[in-house]
């Protein structure tokens, strides 16, 4: 062959002799993205749900709501990435969960409107395709897929030289879900005295990553060596410990009846997400010592003496997803969400809200 010459990465690149320029010349390789392609169809396939209509392949997916058993639905629709968790994933070399988080921060926002997960596509972008990362990244998301009930019905996945420096890629997620007309939960009926409840996270969940590696980067620690909050793992395990998926809990919570609001609580912690979906003259009450800190957060804190309402700010500290609920019907609430696995505490109270509060007022925060 004389079109091409081997450079020392191992990549062909062009020899202005020959027969003229490819597509793989420039740094993309579509014999790996069709590789990619018919390794995870076996994946997407596991997540097959009433109501998906085709596999990977085409133009466009089709979901058919009738089938899915909804008689006059609305959509709710959201898309979401995780952010420099990213980074961590990439540096430790670990990408098997992060497809889980993608997943997750979009799941959990349908839910928060009442709305059941319905389907989900993916956005994978890097520099260069590797196919065992985008199988171990994809993997994830067909995981928490199956586990929300969401079939994985597409994606995209984009090889860009030149965008995407060495082992760097990016990660979008868009989910589609559908509640029934009637059925949406807005806010709109939380009064005074209704009671807060908050689901345990599981850890960082994806916010104030940008935070993280800074308090990691000041420490000195490499993320091969072990957690100083959880030794048994290493540090960048401890850290990229994915999102808990809020899905079948809250959705039989809301069966039962009496949940009048949620709020997922991601970038922006307790402290705004609560009140956006509140009413303006109401307050949450929130008493910080009715739950555990977790250890992750309690090094963050005092490893870059990271104030408390900064931590509230910034992280869910511990608190994932927040109901609002009738006072009568909380055992019952409480109940339903236990027996999906979550771990319920009751936080706290909605009040008036008077001149000059925000909307979440966060008591002893001295117990964190």
């Amino acid at each position: 062959m004389e079109d091409a010459i081997t450079s020392p990465s191992g990549r062909s690149k062009p020899n202005t002799g020959g027969s003229g320029l490819t597509y793989r010349d420039s740094g993309v390789d579509i014999d790996a993205g069709n590789a990619l392609v018919e390794a995870i169809k076996p994946l997407a396939g596991s997540t097959g749900r009433t109501g998906t209509m085709a596999g990977l392949g085409g133009f466009g997916a089709l979901f058919d709501l009738q089938a899915a058993g909804y008689r006059d639905p609305i959509l709710v629709a959201t898309t979401d990435g995780v952010g420099t968790k990213l980074k961590i994933a990439i540096e430790a070399g670990k990408h098997d969960t992060i497809g889980i988080d993608l997943v997750a921060m979009c799941v959990n926002d349908l839910v928060v409107q009442g709305a059941e997960p319905l389907f989900f596509l993916d956005y994978f972008a890097s520099g260069h395709l590797d196919l065992e990362t985008g199988r171990a990244i994809i993997g994830g998301i067909a995981s928490a897929c199956r586990e929300s009930g969401c079939a994985l019905v597409g994606g995209e996945t984009a090889e860009m030289p030149g965008l995407y420096s060495g082992t760097d890629y990016d990660l979008a997620g868009f989910a589609v879900g559908a509640v029934e007309r009637g059925s949406v939960i807005t806010g709109a009926d939380t009064q005074v005295g209704d009671v807060i409840l908050g689901l345990a996270s599981s850890g960082l969940h994806s916010n104030g990553f940008s935070l993280v590696r800074k308090v990691v980067a000041l420490s000195g620690l490499e993320y091969s060596r072990p957690a100083p909050f959880a030794p048994d793992t290493s540090l960048a395990s401890a850290l990229l410990r994915p999102t808990r998926l809020y899905v079948k809990g809250p959705l039989a919570a809301i069966k039962v009846g009496g949940v009048k609001a949620l709020a997922h609580i991601t970038g922006g912690g307790l402290l705004e997400n609560v009140p956006r979906v509140i009413p303006g003259n109401l307050q949450a009450s929130i008493d910080a010592a009715s739950w555990q800190f977790p250890p992750v957060f309690s090094w963050l804190k005092h490893q870059a003496n990271i104030q408390a309402m900064e931590m509230a700010r910034t992280f869910n500290c511990g608190i994932g997803m927040v109901l609002v609920v009738d006072p009568a019907r909380k055992q019952a609430i409480a109940e339903a969400l236990q027996n999906h696995g979550e771990s319920v505490l009751e936080i706290g109270r909605m009040t008036e809200r008077r001149l000059g509060q925000t909307g979440c007022d966060l008591v002893n925060t001295d117990a964190w």
